[in-house]
């Protein structure tokens, strides 16, 4: 029994001494967040976090636990870690949603989604876009969509106008894509139905025209001549020397291609 008792107490204080020693258990609140942002400028983005994470466990309370808070979401950010990074933004804006800088939240967000899209979009001849999910840019509008109109002050309000009328394009274009590839196996009513809510949603894209075109020859192949007139009397009125009109579809630049 006592040879049992000996073996178990060496057992524990071997244990005790294996332990790793915390360096960081007596920082403050500010200690934890200055090395947070020296991993930052050394782009040391995972111990960042780990600080930060650190800084808000400790001191939950507090300026320093709030800036950690929206830190977080723009390390995983840089990390290439979007998913983390929106979880974070959306955790800010539930928590803070009267925090001053709760529009850099949003802006974040939307940057995070808009860049996921962008990515898509920049591989688009290897891609079918009929296949492609819009939900990163479906996304990202919508939260500019809320920053610009909540916050129209905000300093981030004007790049983040300048990235929704980009995402219009990009949506509207997605639904031109599968109203095309409607056309091309003879399903002229989903193609139609599909550019026409890209008209009527997306009235200002870029890709109008070319829903405009489809409705056309889709309401001709059906037999639906008043259909189609009406949709060359608006392709004719609002883009009066379309490619379309003419016959001449030649080779454009891409309308995306500004971002690059």
């Amino acid at each position: 029994m006592r040879l049992s008792l000996t073996v178990f107490l060496i057992f524990c204080l071997a244990a005790c001494g294996s332990e790793p020693v915390d360096e960081t258990k007596d920082w403050s609140a500010q200690r934890f967040y200055e090395e947070a942002k020296d991993y930052m400028v050394d782009h040391n983005y995972e111990k960042a976090i780990q600080m930060l994470e650190k800084l808000e466990s400790r001191y939950p309370y507090g300026r320093y636990a709030q800036q950690a808070q929206l830190e977080i979401a723009y390390a995983n950010y840089k990390n290439n870690e979007p998913v983390a990074a929106i979880a974070a933004c959306e955790r800010f804006i539930k928590l803070h949603p009267n925090h001053p800088n709760v529009d850099y939240a949003y802006y974040l967000k939307g940057l995070v989604n808009f860049n996921e899209d962008l990515g898509l979009m920049g591989a688009l001849s290897g891609e079918d876009l009929t296949e492609r999910d819009p939900k990163a840019a479906q996304d990202s509008f919508d939260t500019f969509k809320e920053l610009v109109t909540r916050f129209p002050q905000s300093r981030y309000a004007e790049d983040a106008s300048l990235r929704l009328r980009y995402l219009v394009n990009s949506l509207a274009l997605h639904e031109v894509h599968v109203a095309r590839y409607y056309m091309k196996r003879g399903a002229y009513v989903a193609a139609a139905n599909r550019a026409q809510h890209a008209i009527k949603t997306y009235p200002q894209a870029v890709a109008v025209e070319e829903a405009l075109h489809i409705m056309a020859q889709a309401y001709h192949m059906m037999g639906m001549p008043d259909l189609r007139d009406d949709a060359w009397r608006v392709l004719a009125r609002n883009f009066p020397g379309s490619k379309y009109l003419t016959g001449e579809e030649g080779r454009q630049q891409a309308w995306w291609k500004f971002w690059q």
